[in-house]
């Protein structure tokens, strides 16, 4: 159980790291949140800062979730013995995701940011690749080119994350793809909770005032839809 705790903590408090409102004090001296969407995540930056700030973002965003779940996970083993996992799951599948998802929260909530964080797509992006790069990688693709076909990051960042479980379904069934049931399960989870997440902007898109990304230059104005996934 010390072992758990141990590295479900140093998940979330590395997930807390606020990239974005760092770089951002670090880049134009701005709190990123008093700008635009006043979102703390990647998409904000971009469109504040420009693609030179919004790259480092979401490098840092996706390193915190895929370091989390590949690395720190696995520190369990040399901290404690014996099985952390409850009976009823595969003990690594259980560590990657509890540590990613921790992760992920503390993007969302951050400790070092009065627990005003993301969205959490970047990071959840990261720790995925950590757990099954293929299935995350198809949804990559899609969110890249559901973006580039309508300038929509809200419905690109909705569309990858459900057809990411769809992707594993499909995976195992057809191709015999080695992941654990637990793992489809959590994408499931987690895809509704993106979507939920996203509720404001499923209005907007309703009602056709959802902002779209016009280019990846700095805005000289305020933005005032939140629209960023991260």
């Amino acid at each position: 159980m010390f072992a758990l705790v141990t590295v479900l903590l140093a998940s979330y408090l590395i997930g807390s790291i606020p990239s974005s409102i760092w770089v951002g004090k670090i880049y134009k001296g701005i709190d990123i949140r008093d700008h635009g969407s006043g979102n703390a995540g990647a998409t904000n930056t971009f469109r504040i800062l420009g693609w030179k700030a919004g790259v480092v973002v979401l490098l840092i965003d996706l390193l915190k979730g895929f370091l989390c779940t590949a690395v720190i996970s696995q520190l369990a083993y040399l901290i404690g013995s014996g099985p952390v996992a409850p009976a009823i799951w595969e003990t690594d599948s259980f560590l990657k995701i509890t540590c990613g998802t921790f992760a992920v929260v503390g993007h969302m909530f951050p400790l070092y940011a009065s627990f005003e964080g993301g969205k959490g797509a970047a990071t959840a992006a990261g720790m995925l690749y950590g757990i099954e790069p293929l299935s995350i990688s198809i949804s990559v693709v899609i969110f890249i080119t559901v973006i580039l076909a309508s300038r929509y990051v809200s419905l690109g960042s909705m569309i990858a994350s459900i057809i990411y479980p769809i992707s594993q379904i499909i995976l195992i069934r057809y191709f015999n793809w080695p992941i654990d049931i637990s793992v489809v399960i959590f994408s499931s989870a987690l895809a509704l909770g993106i979507v939920a997440k996203h509720h404001g902007n499923i209005k907007r898109l309703l009602n056709g005032t959802e902002n779209r990304i016009s280019s990846f230059k700095p805005s000289k104005g305020r933005i005032n839809e939140d629209q960023s996934p991260a």
